[in-house]
């Protein structure tokens, strides 16, 4: 409980900092590059591979209640309100997480961390307010990408075995979304990019024991993030059902 008090108040901070002058927009816009630049290829491929399992493993059992035309509705609900939100964050978790952790744990073990406050740079605004702030921003644009690759995805299986229409598939799942949908699975993502930058910065900034310690930081920054995201996402699914009903 001490270690999830001291994470929350790491956090929290931010909100504090987030407003205060200076303001680092070239290090945010250099993070924002890196993390959306260096994740684009991994989430590519597991975009469009998501799309087409989801669509081969559903279309039989969807056919045999005779309700086979529902396919892209089911696939566009489906990845827009859970899937894409998820799963780009925990891939996003996985590699951009551990990254922060290593990167800030290095610069913790070899003391340029205070060579920065004897600069009279203030390290948590320099360091973690513009990680956490690139993370935030970055992961809705991210998980619309992978959204749209895994609803193209689920057509390029639809095309291969029955020949679907392009239009008449896309007609289908724009009808299908709604305002409901969008907004819970924007909003979490948000929160998600917070997570994973509040939890990879804290594990740099606690780093100790040399190299063996940076090595924990970038594993701890991993399985932390990773295991709040689902849980958030198990509080968010909740409290939209709580507010919001289930939309049907």
């Amino acid at each position: 409980m001490e270690e999830v008090y001291r994470i929350t108040m790491f956090g929290l901070r931010f909100f504090r900092y987030l407003f205060v002058p200076p303001y680092e927009f070239g290090q945010v816009r250099k993070h924002l590059d890196d993390l959306g630049s260096k994740s684009l290829p991994l989430l590519t491929v597991v975009g469009l591979i998501m799309g087409l399992i989801l669509a081969l493993q559903s279309r039989p059992t969807l056919d045999r209640f005779g309700a086979g035309g529902f396919l892209p509705a089911m696939i566009a609900l489906t990845i827009v309100r859970e899937l894409g939100p998820v799963i780009t964050a925990l891939i996003v978790a996985g590699r951009v997480s551990s990254g922060i952790g290593a990167e800030v744990g290095s610069m913790k073990v070899t003391e340029q961390i205070d060579a920065l406050e004897v600069s009279a740079v203030d390290p948590y605004n320099y360091l973690v307010v513009t990680r956490v702030l690139a993370c935030a921003i970055i992961l809705p644009l991210l998980t619309a990408y992978v959204d749209f690759l895994a609803i193209f995805g689920g057509y390029v299986a639809e095309w291969l075995n029955h020949n679907s229409s392009f239009q008449l598939y896309f007609t289908e799942v724009i009808q299908s979304i709604r305002f409901y949908d969008l907004l819970p699975g924007v909003g979490k993502t948000i929160a998600f990019g917070y997570i994973i930058g509040v939890i990879g910065t804290y594990q740099g900034f606690n780093t100790s024991r040399g190299t063996e310690g940076v090595g924990r930081a970038a594993t701890s920054a991993v399985v932390l993030s990773s295991l709040n995201i689902i849980f958030l996402d198990m509080v968010i699914i909740q409290l939209t059902y709580l507010f919001l009903g289930t939309g049907a």
